[in-house]
């Protein structure tokens, strides 16, 4: 099992490559332009440099800004800090299963709770997985459709590192279909089990889907899932905004060009809640919808089971590094031009 420290050097990389890729393809588009404005003809052009710089070299500087591109790769990956679990043991734990589920609709977006109501969800299973102990999670987002992100699992570490990932633009498909995230909700759990499971719904309880509550409340109660409903918004409602770009920030409309304003729905969820024999919380108050959701989990009964997982994880940063200063000192000991000794010994191959 492979975790990563601070994945978010990941993300710094990756904009810094690509940074030095556009300058290095800039500084190759800028001297082609000088030397066609001094000679356009190519052929002339080939000649000039072969005589007033017969150790120029075309693939070293490429060569080069590889190594270099590789190095600077290699840096980042490091400050990430990978670590590998390299004992796999077997773990005795007493709790629930429970499947978060996120509305990863564009509805999301709404700013009517700080800073948003996807970040909001995101906020508050995060800080729920800090105060759980030996329960099993998984993890699913769902819009017009559902798409499983973590299988049931007691690795919390994992678990946040999806969450992370977590966002609006995950599904190409819009919309806001409950039912198809409890039908998924549903195989992620032990069947055969006795261990009490648990679906926390996270959502603005927009739903656009054909089948509705009745489904969702069909499929949990034949899988025997008590649904957490937490509703995320104000029912007075946001617009939701579509791009933030330099002219100032875009809602979304209409069919008439009036901007839609996005409302929670409480009532849909407290049903969804209460026929579950679930609970419906509301997530103005982070604190207090996570010790909600807490106490709820805490009344149900505990069931022990075993796990292996992963342990004694160890760092593996030194070996980007290391390879990262390899690289860079080839790339020091590589010159962008031809050493004399092999311009020298072609001339007198060619004689």
């Amino acid at each position: 099992m492979i975790l990563l420290d601070a994945p978010y050097y990941l993300n710094y990389g990756l904009l810094a490559l690509a940074l030095l890729l556009m300058l290095f393809g800039y500084k190759r588009w800028w001297q082609k332009r000088v030397l066609s404005t001094a000679q356009p003809n190519k052929e002339l052009r080939n000649l000039m440099l072969e005589r007033l710089a017969p150790e120029h070299s075309k693939v070293r500087p490429v060569v080069k800004f590889i190594l270099l591109f590789v190095a600077i790769a290699l840096l980042f990956a490091a400050l990430a800090n990978p670590k590998i679990g390299t004992q796999l043991g077997t773990v005795k734990r007493e709790g629930v299963d429970i499947v978060f589920a996120i509305d990863v609709s564009k509805s999301m977006l709404a700013e009517d709770i700080a800073p948003n109501r996807i970040e909001k969800a995101k906020r508050i299973v995060s800080e729920t997985l800090n105060q759980l102990t030996g329960d099993r999670i998984g993890m699913i987002t769902y819009a017009a459709t559902a798409f499983p992100q973590l299988p049931i699992t007691t690795d919390y570490g994992a678990a946040k590192m999806f969450l992370r990932g977590v966002n609006t633009d995950m599904m190409s498909s819009q919309g806001t279909a409950i039912n198809e995230a409890v039908k998924l909700a549903t195989t992620f759990y032990d069947q055969q089990g006795v261990t009490s499971k648990v679906l926390v719904l996270l959502s603005d309880g927009e739903d656009h889907s054909e089948a509705g509550i009745e489904t969702a409340v069909s499929l949990a109660e034949e899988a025997s899932v008590y649904i957490v409903s937490i509703a995320l918004g104000t029912p007075e409602g946001a617009p939701i905004p579509e791009n933030t770009g330099g002219r100032g920030t875009t809602f979304k409309k209409d069919n008439e060009g009036n901007v839609v304003i996005s409302k929670r729905n409480d009532a849909f969820l407290k049903l969804l809640a209460e026929e579950t024999n679930g609970t419906f919380i509301e997530s103005t108050d982070t604190e207090l919808a996570i010790a909600e959701l807490k106490s709820f989990l805490d009344q149900l009964d505990k069931t022990a089971f075993e796990t292996q997982t992963y342990s004694a994880y160890k760092d593996q940063f030194q070996w980007f590094v290391g390879i990262a200063l390899l690289l860079l000192f080839v790339d020091t000991a590589i010159l962008e031009r031809k050493s004399k000794s092999l311009v020298w010994h072609i001339k007198n191959w060619r004689k």
